[in-house]
């Protein structure tokens, strides 16, 4: 395979709403280019890019797939990225790496809501642009109603570049107003025939090709001045001025396509070549501490991996961008993350599953290489003189979760090696055991994703997984105080266990006076890691229990607060004051006494008025104004409490406090009535009473299933 410099080498990634065509797009692009010899279809199942068995069996990509076609002395990489928010983070990392953007509009649809969250993510980074508008052969398709959303969405820097001919079933023309002629595509598409354009269109193209060259001009001063002369520019003149607009930010050149019946897609492309930046043209990246790497062929070497992937077959590929120097193989790179040293012994350039070897790639280009032993997702592989690891890519936050357990017992270790593998694999999942709920919690971007999720566990991996509600985090408390004792005692031969606690327990509060009715001889205050406290009195007096068994009684009441008498959960802001008690000379031990506190702690807190207190999220919901009153009752029914409301921009923003156990449910009831335009920010607030009748609904439940799992 031809070796290409960092000049001829362009990076681009099609992004879009679902369905609008990027998968087409980018197998007529390779068909286009004499990669392949046969276009295959989403229909068929015989795509390159979609090749998982999970995304031919949606009918729709799920991940984001490397390709890459030679073109006229130009080498294009192309990642085709699926359209649902659920894998945003495929489209974050391939947003991240490539130097144009190609969002793929559908011209049936015009700018969809998956196509205004996509763009949060290309403005973010400042990627150059370029919009390409498909399915113009279909017979719902509108062009000028898509181009009118566009440039009400993304502003003047909507550029037309060119406009269809008979958009619809019909279509079979494209007015191409930088060269000033027409392509006439044949019945069916394919290679069309340059023509002049026709007298009908010649006012219309004239009038866009003169708005045109003064947006090239605007950009540059240069250009200004050369237009202002001639009262004109030429075509390399506007390609140089559309160049300089595109690293601005300025210019969105606007392309028509039917990827289906290849129509425009090779224009399309040669625009790419002659127009769209290289990476030696974008501005340099930074290292964490703040050093800039231009993309630089002289420069010691450094690989950047955007995307790990592991296949059955296969193991873990490894995907990057080589930011400076080049990369052969044999080569060793230091990884500073790990403090490791990681071997190439294998280069490739990938097109979906197909992996073509190559000897080595240079700056500006993208790879993969396999079984790299401890380099991630965002980890920087560096040559001899290169130092620092690239500002790392940043993922949203979490947008729902499960539980999530083996059906099979003997699956579960495996389970949770798979899980952390996936989690290397795409980390806009979450992974964590949390102890407190002694739940395994798989975090995720929406429903979809866990899907998807479980058909991997289930079909590529062979377990079987169930997913279950996460448990609250429920915190425990009292109310008045109350007094209790227990009686220890057990003889089964030999020596027994003795020992008698009488305690007093109230609740905890900054402030409280000190214990009156009894001596307290000493105090222990125990910050709780689960918030609030717990103030140990020893008021024992006389010698009735020894004093080497107060840090048992200790023990035992403690060993109670982290399993709370009502659902089990952590107990928080209670003051224990231990006041009397028995002791056996021989029979009396540590764990004698350790139960006797934990029984008489538990008899205690059940008549001193137990409270459930439950966690509150303070949230900020920012919605459409006109779906504004149906965020505001999906609130209002999930025991929420208003705090304000405000217009922001574009957008109604809600900040209201909700309970956790309403959390979930909400984040995906708002996600289906804003079709998935509603953002939400949430953080923990504090913990507040629960409502009465709803804690001898949530305490009866525990020990219903208690009594279940003892049985």
């Amino acid at each position: 395979m031809k070796a290409y410099d960092e000049k001829h080498i362009k990076n681009v990634v099609l992004i879009g709403s679902a369905k609008s065509g990027k998968t087409t797009l980018a197998e007529t692009m390779l068909f286009e280019a004499g990669i392949t010899n046969r276009r295959g279809t989403v229909e068929e199942k015989n795509t390159i890019s979609d090749y998982q068995e999970i995304e031919r069996e949606r009918g729709s990509s799920v991940y984001a797939s490397t390709l890459h076609t030679e073109w006229r002395d130009y080498k294009i990489n192309i990642i085709d990225t699926p359209g649902l928010d659920d894998f945003i983070g495929e489209v974050i990392t391939s947003i991240t790496v490539c130097d144009t953007v190609v969002l793929v509009l559908n011209a049936q649809n015009g700018v969809e809501v998956g196509t205004e969250v996509l763009w949060d993510y290309v403005d973010q980074y400042n990627k150059p642009t370029i919009l390409a508008v498909n399915q113009l052969d279909t017979d719902k398709a509108n062009f000028n109603q898509t181009l009118e959303e566009a440039k009400a969405f993304l502003g003047s820097a909507v550029t037309v570049m060119q406009y269809p001919l008979n958009a619809g079933l019909g279509f079979n023309g494209i007015i191409d107003l930088l060269k000033m002629v027409m392509y006439q595509f044949p019945t069916g598409g394919g290679k069309p025939e340059k023509l002049p354009i026709p007298d009908s269109e010649k006012e219309r193209a004239d009038a866009l090709h003169n708005e045109l060259v003064e947006k090239a001009a605007e950009n540059d001063e240069a250009l200004m001045e050369q237009y202002f002369e001639k009262g004109s520019l030429d075509e390399d003149e506007m390609r140089e001025g559309l160049r300089i607009g595109m690293m601005k930010h300025q210019v969105f050149p606007v392309f028509c396509l039917s990827a289906k019946k290849d129509m425009g897609t090779g224009r399309m492309m040669g625009f790419i070549d002659n127009v769209a930046p290289s990476a030696v043209d974008m501005p340099a990246g930074s290292t964490e501490d703040g050093h800039k790497v231009p993309c630089d062929p002289n420069a010691p070497t450094r690989l950047f991996i955007f995307k790990t992937l592991i296949e059955p077959h296969l193991g873990r590929l490894s995907f990057f961008k080589v930011l400076a120097g080049e990369v052969a193989i044999g080569m060793e790179l230091f990884n500073e993350k790990t403090n490791t040293t990681e071997r190439i012994s294998q280069l490739f350039i990938a097109d979906g599953k197909n992996r073509n070897p190559i000897e080595r790639l240079k700056a500006g280009d993208i790879g993969c290489t396999l079984k790299l032993k401890n380099t991630y997702t965002n980890h920087t592989l560096n040559g001899k003189g290169a130092k620092g690891s690239m500002q790392p890519i940043f993922f949203p936050a979490y947008k729902t979760r499960v539980a999530i357990i083996a059906k099979n017992k003997q699956d579960e270790e495996k389970l949770s090696e798979l899980l952390n593998e996936v989690h290397l694999e795409d980390q806009t999942i979450g992974i964590e055991y949390n102890q407190e709920l002694k739940q395994f919690i798989l975090e995720a971007q929406g429903e979809l994703h866990l899907a998807v999720m479980k058909w991997r566990l289930e079909n590529i991996s062979k377990i079987p997984v169930e997913f279950q509600k996460v448990r609250v985090p429920y915190r425990e408390t009292i109310q008045k105080a109350a007094l209790a004792s227990y009686r220890h005692k057990k003889q089964s031969g030999g020596a027994g266990q003795f020992g008698e606690v009488f305690l007093k327990i109230e609740p905890y509060y900054e402030g409280m006076p000190p214990v009156k009715e009894f001596p307290v001889r000493e105090t222990e205050i125990v910050d709780l890691p689960w918030g609030g406290k717990l103030v140990f009195n020893n008021c024992i007096v006389g010698g009735v229990i020894d004093a080497r068994f107060i840090p048992s009684i200790l023990k035992g009441v403690m060993e109670k607060m982290s399993q709370g008498p009502l659902t089990g959960s952590y107990v928080r802001d209670v003051r224990v004051s231990v006041y009397d008690g028995k002791m056996h000379p021989v029979d009396s031990n540590d764990i004698s006494f350790k139960i006797a506190g934990t029984m008489a702690f538990r008899d205690a807190f059940l008549q001193a008025e137990p409270l459930l207190l439950e966690p509150i999220q303070e949230v900020e919901v920012s919605v459409p104004a006109i779906i504004m009153g149906d965020a505001m009752t999906e609130l209002q029914i999930r025991r929420s409490i208003i705090l304000s409301m405000e217009s922001e921009k574009d957008a109604q923003v809600i900040r209201a406090r909700i309970p956790l156990a309403e959390l979930d449910k909400f984040l995906s009831a708002l996600r289906n009535i804003s079709q998935g335009r509603a953002k939400v920010r949430n953080h923990f607030a504090d913990y507040t009473p629960i409502p009465a009748e709803l804690q001898k609904r949530i305490t009866e439940e525990y020990h219903q299933l208690e009594m279940a799992e003892l049985h």
